[in-house]
């Protein structure tokens, strides 16, 4: 994976662009890659993966995936992979797993491990053990598994025993992430060898669009679950994950934001590639809030084109649908007339980072008036943006996202920006500063 040999400096500046325009090949979807690396795993048959993320998330689970003793091979030097699958049965029932700051990892993970059953310890960074698992925890306890906190109750590390799931109605709470929903679901058809397995949610659920995701590449895999709305799913007795033979993994629509963004904010047009109308990924709705804000918006079956269309307005939104992509437009509401309103946000306190303070914080730096609640934000700009040094909370979205206020749009021109803790960005998207180069003109190395 090439990410492990990058080398990052210590900062990036970036000096103020007048205008973006150009073609951008979208990385993989870091939620689809590591979820159909888990359901090829576990799979019956052998799956090729097209065009898998290259990042540190992804790096996290093809390294756990290993030391359980399922075979993977890269395909020289692409990004496919073939992923032998291990029929249900994983070959190590003993394991010490070290799950970086990679939730979309480490909560499938614990639901599968918890029920396969073994002796396993999961553990991350610091962050990672800062970060909520307790419901899921809860729930797969409650039905039957063995699962331990070795340091604060409801957070990683976790120490997995062999259990005995015997419960065939499970319950989760919604309101936290929808990975704990996601988890459960991809370990159904494990515990639903006999007798049907039912998920209930308890509370509102958030982040939809990503158990489309989930329920979508399940399918994929050959099983499917029954669904009352968004309150209950069920699997029935005697599925099992089937190799789909080749699957293709699309570009990241959470990543799409940041270019597709400043095409809207500096003219454009700028084309993202590898995600279109078609997308299974929730995140493409952000090109729909770019709309309401006056950007112009194209859309082809695997591309998506932003361009400006003069000074974008102020928009009051619910981001309950697109939590990761909502930052970008926290940046972009710089550029807006009047003051932006992003609602139902709750979940960025629980993500890489305090997302809602952070955003906050190096917002303000930039000059801009902020009220921040526990589930909002509203951002007011300035009537210009102040040059900056920007933290980055190891958190690759902050990096990305105030990339963007170096941008100069029609309503206010950008500042020169210093990123610090440029390696963040891979998490997801390794390239990410030298890829914004290209559609901006500037040498950045």
């Amino acid at each position: 994976m090439t990410q492990r040999s990058k080398h990052y400096p210590q900062h990036i500046d970036l000096q103020p662009v007048l205008r973006v325009q150009g073609v951008v090949r979208l990385p993989g979807s870091k939620s689809i890659s590591n979820r159909t690396l888990l359901l090829a795993a576990l799979a019956q048959g052998t799956t090729q993966i097209m065009d898998l993320l290259a990042s540190d998330d992804t790096l996290v689970m093809l390294n756990a995936l290993q030391q359980l003793g399922v075979h993977w091979q890269q395909d020289g030097s692409t990004q496919n992979y073939t992923v032998q699958g291990v029929n249900g049965q994983l070959p190590k029932h003993q394991a010490d797993l070290f799950m970086g700051n990679a939730g979309t990892a480490i909560r499938p993970l614990v639901a599968a491990l918890a029920v396969l059953g073994g002796d396993y310890t999961l553990h991350g960074v610091a962050r990672m053990h800062e970060r909520p698992i307790g419901d899921l925890v809860e729930a797969l306890n409650q039905a039957g598994a063995q699962i331990e906190y070795s340091g604060n109750p409801g957070y990683p590390p976790l120490h997995i025993r062999r259990g005995h799931i015997h419960a065939q109605r499970l319950q989760v709470k919604g309101n936290v992430s929808s990975q704990f929903l996601t988890a459960l679901l991809m370990a159904a058809p494990l515990m639903a060898r006999e007798q049907a397995v039912s998920i209930e949610v308890s509370g509102e659920l958030i982040s939809k669009p990503y158990i489309e995701i989930t329920l979508n590449l399940m399918q994929r895999f050959g099983v499917q679950v029954q669904r009352d709305g968004w309150q209950a799913f069920t699997v029935e007795a005697g599925q099992h994950y089937r190799s789909p033979g080749v699957i293709h993994v699309e570009g990241d629509a959470s990543s799409a934001s940041y270019f597709l963004a400043a095409g809207a904010i500096a003219g454009g047009p700028v084309r993202v590639e590898g995600v279109g109308r078609d997308s299974i990924q929730g995140d493409v709705r952000f090109a729909e809030a770019l709309e309401k804000m006056g950007a112009t918006i194209a859309r082809g079956d695997n591309w998506i084109e932003a361009s400006s269309n003069g000074v974008l307005q102020a928009i009051d939104m619910d981001c309950n649908h697109i939590p990761d992509a909502a930052m970008t437009i926290a940046v972009a509401a710089l550029y807006a007339n009047g003051s932006t309103t992003l609602r139902n946000i709750a979940s960025w306190r629980v993500k890489e980072t305090d997302r809602l303070s952070a955003m906050a914080t190096e917002l303000r730096k930039l000059g801009a008036l902020i009220e921040e609640g526990p589930d909002c934000m509203t951002i007011t700009p300035p009537e210009r943006i102040l040059p900056a040094t920007i933290a980055t909370y190891d958190d690759h979205r902050m990096a990305m996202c105030f990339s963007l206020a170096s941008l100069d749009g029609a309503a206010r021109r950008g500042a020169a920006i210093r990123i610090d803790d440029p390696k963040c960005v891979a998490k997801t998207f390794p390239d990410y500063f030298e890829v914004f180069a290209q559609i901006n003109h500037k040498n950045l190395f």
